[in-house]
């Protein structure tokens, strides 16, 4: 798959550099390190904090925190809608977002594998840097190494995340009870069609892309609004919706009923899941989220959702009935268990 322009959209030309691939001396530590890190990392991702180039940052908060890391291996590392380093930003402001807090500040890792061409490392920068500043998360420290040819797969980060818990959060999945409304804020199964079709070399009558993108802004407001009215968040990545809400059904003892007319998927997204065998409640995404409200406020936090992505629906409920079952409603009236996925349906997505 050819790679993405985005230098040419964001006016940020390849610097010059001495090597047209990453070599092993690039994670020795000594001048080609540094030259990598300055003519690249530190131009491109600029802030005061970043700007010290020290191991670590000190920053300060005022009341709880949130903390979350995670790394990303996705195969391919561009794909429709996004790279790789778009993903590993959003992943970690979304997983602040879920716990109820306000995304602060990001550390960013590199493992980059001897022979990585550095036309695309710059391209995962420019997707870093875009995505950063786009959500007003800047990344204060990180770390760079490299691997021997064949030991990685081109490029692998892990994202570290701090936030401030938004002072009307009280996000537990124990406070979830009989009643609660299920709303899920966009369409599922996009992220991970759209990376099956680019590995699988699947072409449709149009381009199915990646969901990638934050989710705080749409949560705050959630949070700013209803207070504790909201009582779950989480995001539907790996196992995707299935998952999610099996886990709210386990952790919080209830059961969960669904209705397959109110899931919103594209017609496109949907004709391809069913052409590749796959249950859209099993595939990753990663840019919408599912929460439960209080049933008095499910109405405001619709309008709140539909506000941010007009596909934001409310799936169903939660019902004291068959606890710590999640039950789908079929659209010609049937109903079935839908269990958590017992393997792996799609590897590497994230």
């Amino acid at each position: 798959m050819s790679t993405p322009k985005l230098s040419v959209q964001l006016n940020c030309p390849l610097p010059k550099l001495d090597f047209d691939v990453i070599t092993l001396g690039h994670g020795s530590g000594g001048v080609l390190t540094h030259r990598l890190l300055d003519t690249g990392v530190f131009s491109m991702l600029k802030n005061d904090l970043l700007n010290e180039q020290h191991d670590g940052a000190v920053v300060t908060f005022d009341g709880p925190v949130a903390f979350t890391t995670d790394s990303y291996v996705v195969t391919p590392i561009f794909f429709p809608g996004g790279n790789i380093g778009e993903l590993a930003v959003n992943g970690s402001i979304n997983d602040l977002a879920m716990c109820g807090a306000i995304p602060k500040y990001l550390s960013l890792s590199f493992i980059l594998e001897e022979g990585l061409r550095m036309d695309e490392f710059w391209e995962v920068l420019l997707g870093i840097k875009k995505t950063s500043e786009e959500a007003g998360v800047p990344i204060v420290t990180g770390d760079t190494k490299v691997v021997e040819r064949g030991k990685g797969d081109k490029v692998f980060i892990n994202t570290t995340g701090l936030g401030r818990i938004h002072p009307k959060a009280s996000i537990h999945a124990n406070r979830v009870k009989d009643g609660d409304v299920i709303l899920i804020s966009g369409t599922v199964a996009n992220h991970g069609v759209a990376i099956l079709s680019v590995r699988q070399g699947l072409e449709f009558e149009t381009t199915i892309t990646s969901d990638t993108r934050p989710l705080h802004q749409p949560v705050l407001k959630l949070l700013d609004e209803l207070g504790n009215a909201v009582k779950f968040l989480r995001d539907p990545t790996r196992g995707g919706v299935a998952t999610v809400l099996n886990e709210l059904a386990a952790q919080s003892g209830t059961g969960i009923e669904i209705f397959q007319r109110d899931i919103p998927i594209s017609e496109q997204v949907e004709g391809a899941c069913e052409m590749l065998g796959l249950d859209p409640l099993y595939v990753a995404n990663e840019g919408i989220f599912i929460t439960a409200v209080s049933p008095e406020k499910a109405d405001n936090a619709l309008n709140i959702l539909q506000s941010f992505d007009s596909a934001a629906a409310i799936l169903g409920r939660v019902v004291a009935e068959h606890p710590k079952q999640v039950i789908l409603h079929s659209r010609i009236g049937g109903r079935r268990i839908v269990s958590m996925l017992p393997g792996e349906q799609l590897p590497r997505i994230c």
